[in-house]
């Protein structure tokens, strides 16, 4: 039991260390795909670590949320990482603690508490985007439900651990058309949670145009810090999911010695870096979507999801 508490918080220590470098990888890649030098892969780390020593400025009109929310958002990805593979293939101490659908009420509570804090700062830039947000999260949120309901309808339960073993044995589940539809639909609802192309652009510095990035203009110093780096941790544990649940379920520990673990941190950390090079090209495709067609987007991935279930009915 011991070594399973252990692998707990070595997964834990993996998604905070690894999740700004991967923001970092993604921005420079993006900005090489455009010709440009960008940022070192490493700006991530330096913009937190620097955050983290200045001084931080709070209003005094702003209530307890607005200090509370970035201590928020900077928890719930670690509670998911908990429940889900990031490393080994077998349950760990904390994994039957919650469900697919209990991370993904987790996960949202920090999106809902950002979102108050936008409010409660005064600045109408922040409640114009915590609007915007909230849109974008009222249409998300059905899709997620699907998703998570389908998954849990194919593998026949709702435990992370338990679906990923669903799509590795035998190998012709991952084939399936309902699983096809399945990772096409969470891909388009990873685009709109994590605020990317098309739905949003995270480099952007127009307030106006700002979706998920508006609900942190007003924090400062450590609150700041902690939000950057909770956003990193929330990508990062989407990722996860993404890859070691739904996608590709290989490459994680299969055995219990603290070698084999640690050797998966590689294999995990390529997976998500082949995600990160699929992100790129479609952010370096498309363009960002005007406020009122991000409804048609995601409506085109609740359909996608809703013909998911369909298709795995039909082959009842």
């Amino acid at each position: 039991m011991v070594d399973l508490i252990v692998f707990n918080v070595i997964q834990v220590l993996v998604v905070m260390a690894f999740a700004p470098l991967v923001k970092g990888v993604l921005s420079r890649l993006k900005e090489n795909v455009q010709s440009k030098r960008g940022p070192s892969i490493f700006q991530p780390y330096r913009d937190i670590w620097k955050l983290f020593h200045k001084d931080e400025v709070v209003s005094e009109q702003s209530s307890w949320i607005f200090r509370f929310t970035p201590y928020i958002v900077f928890v719930t990805p670690i509670f998911v990482a908990l429940l889900i593979p990031v490393l080994t293939g077998y349950p760990l101490f904390f994994a039957f603690m919650g469900d697919m659908l209990g991370g993904g009420f987790i996960l949202a509570l920090g999106g809902f508490f950002a979102t108050l804090a936008a409010i409660d700062a005064g600045n109408p830039y922040g409640a114009m985007g915590a609007s915007r947000t909230r849109m974008v999260g009222f249409l998300a949120e059905p899709v997620f439900m699907i998703v998570f309901f389908t998954v849990s309808f194919i593998a026949g339960s709702t435990i992370p651990y338990i679906v990923h073993k669903h799509w590795v044995t035998p190998l012709a589940n991952f084939f399936e058309p309902a699983h096809v539809l399945l990772m096409i639909a969470f891909l388009m609802l990873i685009l709109a949670e994590a605020g990317r192309i098309p739905v949003d652009n995270p480099s952007g510095h127009f307030e106006l145009a700002m979706v998920d990035e508006s609900r942190g203009l007003e924090y400062s110093g450590r609150g700041a810090a902690l939000m950057k780096w909770g956003g990193s941790m929330k990508f990062f544990v989407l990722c996860c999911i993404f890859l070691n649940v739904v996608v590709t379920p290989w490459g994680l520990a299969a055995g219990r010695g603290i070698g084999e673990v640690l050797l998966s941190i590689p294999l995990v950390l390529v997976k998500i870096l082949a995600l990160v090079v699929v992100l790129v090209v479609i952010e370096s495709s498309l363009a960002k979507l005007r406020l009122f067609r991000i409804t048609e987007f995601l409506g085109a991935a609740f359909a996608t999801s809703i013909a998911a279930m369909i298709t795995r009915l039909l082959m009842l």
